[in-house]
């Protein structure tokens, strides 16, 4: 950090001795074990680790969908450990933007309708999220699909509009899981050089993956085991 900046000044999201514990019956999981770690303001993180190693709790935290047991996290200097699920939902629906391996569009919407969706619930104006939403299918290579179904597109393509989804608020934070899983693997590279791109553009983008050539576009890359961070190459 430098000198004179506090984190919410630099960093976009903080997790502060974070633990969290899944009841299960009589048993007790310890997904996450008193975990601190810093996401700078502009960084691309990958979030690796075998299954079971806590990554998934890290991203699901991380995105508001579930809360820490114990700790704090700071999302742009608020601390949103604590929060109601309504404000919750406010947070995932203003601050952040998720990417999903099974792209998780609406089959019978179209792409300019799917891109346009988080806006709709912010109560934009059609007029206005449908412009929103054209501008940024042209972005993703889409312009010209505006029209077509997912079940018209490739896997790359439901990736683009799931993307251009994700950006439709101008979120902090991007979240991404398995970003490439359900892609081939000259596709997985077109959709890691557009999140590359937006990285170079000043996006915040945490991916969760198991592969670590799609991991070596992040700068950052953050190794979990047992629920414990094992070590952090940057």
């Amino acid at each position: 950090m430098k000198p004179g900046l506090n984190k919410e000044d630099s960093y976009e999201a903080v997790f502060e001795n974070i633990s969290k514990i899944y009841s299960m019956g009589d048993s007790r999981v310890c997904a996450l074990d008193r975990v601190s770690v810093d996401f700078a303001r502009g960084s691309f993180w990958a979030i690796r680790g075998a299954s079971g190693s806590g990554k998934s709790t890290m991203l699901n935290l991380l995105g508001c969908l579930d809360r820490p047991t114990s700790g704090r996290y700071l999302l742009r200097g608020e601390d949103v450990s604590s929060f109601n699920d309504d404000r919750l939902s406010e947070i995932r629906l203003k601050s952040i933007g998720f990417i999903f391996q099974s792209f998780n569009l609406l089959p019978q919407s179209t792409v300019e309708e799917n891109i346009a969706l988080p806006l709709y619930y912010q109560g934009w104006e059609p007029a206005r999220s449908f412009s929103r939403a054209r501008t940024l299918a042209a972005d993703v290579g889409l312009g010209d699909r505006l029209g077509h179904r997912p079940t018209e597109l490739s896997g790359g393509q439901q990736q683009r509009v799931a993307i251009a989804r994700a950006l439709a608020n101008d979120p902090a934070i991007l979240l991404a899981d398995e970003p490439t899983g359900n892609l081939d693997t000259e596709t997985g590279q077109e959709i890691m050089k557009l999140l590359s791109d937006l990285h170079h553009s000043g996006k915040t983008i945490i991916m969760v993956t198991h592969e670590p050539e799609i991991a070596a576009f992040a700068g950052h890359q953050l190794f979990m085991k047992d629920g414990r961070i094992e070590h952090i190459d940057e």
